[in-house]
């Protein structure tokens, strides 16, 4: 848009639907905003935003809300993601410094942020694609059973007790640790149960059963590792917003209830020179989310976090609470 004042007052009937929850009157704006004109002016203006398809009347309301585009329009606008306040940072800091595993860390992660942007948050779990194996360990636990520990470079430690066909002598478990370690570290986890297949086959025939039971464990943790998934929370966040969506919230809580739709989103969606992405309305084709918007970023080599949350949200403050979450994921997975 080419013209200074009316986008002064598209984005301040965008701050005030956002604040108040109420169509905005030209009347309402004059009294609030520093718009340095008469009613008169602004109801013009505000013809016009309606023409364009910026703003919209509800019903047989004399006020105006933004419409898909006119959220488009505002957001396009903002030059730069504002930093987040300084106890902001430090909170994000101090949780996400205290988790134990990356299952802890992305709890946490979609936890913080939630609350940060009171919306829906998500998190991707760390692609797996470059994730290798870093670390292997055998524990005998006596009586036959042995508890077997994965370490891949993303972090997230996958453990699990395997029962042998039969209890081995240390020498033995000594052994079999050896081999397993040495089929397993720096592969990757898609390439580790073929690896450990070649590896039970050179194994001495008093080993091999125990071998083979031990590597569908490890092939098994990898395996789960390497899954794509996510976390979120805040449901409770749209169920609250439910005046946003002239049909029901059902169909996007569906949508994030089913991974594939939102992990197939994110992936599509392309972080600006601003270091965010964002999808609003219709933007998200016709399914469920075409009356939601998305705001999401990239954390690591290829993964993604973000919120759902109805059109009218907070776009300045949540970009800046998805964009600092994320750099701190980075720091922290070391990606």
């Amino acid at each position: 848009m080419n013209h200074p004042r009316r986008l002064q007052i598209l984005q301040a009937i965008v701050e005030d639907y956002v604040h108040f929850q109420e169509p905005v009157g030209s009347k309402a704006l004059v009294e609030r905003h520093r718009l340095g004109v008469s009613s008169a002016t602004v109801r013009n203006d505000m013809a016009a935003l309606e023409e364009e398809g910026l703003i919209t009347a509800p019903h047989t309301s004399s006020g105006r809300i933004p419409t898909d585009k006119g959220y488009r329009t505002f957001v396009d606008q903002i030059a730069a993601v504002k930093p987040l306040s300084g106890p902001e940072r430090r909170a994000i800091q101090s949780l996400l410094d205290d988790a134990a595993d990356l299952d802890d860390v992305m709890e946490r992660t979609v936890r913080l942020l939630a609350q940060l942007t009171h919306q829906v948050a998500v998190v991707q779990y760390p692609n797996a694609s470059g994730v290798t194996v870093r670390h292997v360990e055998v524990v005998d636990l006596g009586a036959g059973r042995v508890l077997v520990v994965l370490i891949p470079t993303n972090g997230r430690v996958a453990q699990r007790v395997a029962v042998l066909p039969a209890p081995l002598e240390e020498t033995q478990l000594l052994e079999l640790r050896t081999r397993v370690l040495a089929a397993a570290v720096g592969r990757s986890l898609a390439a580790v149960p073929a690896a450990l297949v070649t590896m039970t086959a050179d194994m001495a025939p008093a080993l091999r059963p125990a071998a083979e039971t031990v590597a569908e464990v490890v092939g098994a943790l990898a395996a789960g590792g390497a899954e794509h998934r996510m976390v979120m929370a805040g449901t409770a966040n749209l169920a609250r917003a439910t005046g946003d969506f002239h049909l029901s919230i059902g169909p996007v809580l569906e949508a994030l209830e089913e991974q594939v739709v939102m992990l197939r989103l994110l992936s599509e969606m392309e972080q600006d020179a601003r270091g965010v992405a964002v999808r609003i309305g219709a933007e998200n084709a016709a399914g469920p989310l075409s009356e939601a918007a998305v705001v999401a970023t990239g954390y690591g080599p290829q993964s993604k976090v973000g919120v759902v949350g109805p059109m009218r949200m907070d776009y300045p403050s949540t970009m800046a609470a998805v964009r600092a979450v994320a750099r701190y994921l980075s720091r922290i997975l070391g990606g």
